[in-house]
């Protein structure tokens, strides 16, 4: 179990355990998400965006450029 103090500016220095399972950095944002009376989700809100890779699967049959192109065309022309 990991812990960090609040300081008189409401501020806490993540332990390097925490940093490292989340992912994050300097300058990267967290979410504080409440899930009960006396607790948080803490999720990370930004990250490498490589994380992503193979989130979306490939289609069964590849489509050409084309194609994409036309379809974001009709979409866009429904507006």
């Amino acid at each position: 179990m990991s812990k960090a103090t609040l300081t008189s500016k409401g501020q806490i220095t993540l332990p390097a355990e925490v940093r490292g399972a989340l992912r994050v950095g300097t300058g990267d944002t967290l979410i504080f998400e409440k899930t009960a009376a006396d607790a948080f989700l803490v999720r990370a809100a930004s990250g490498d965006i490589r994380r992503l890779k193979g989130v979306v699967p490939a289609p069964a049959t590849p489509v050409a450029l084309e194609t994409m192109e036309a379809a974001i065309r009709r979409r866009a022309s429904r507006k």
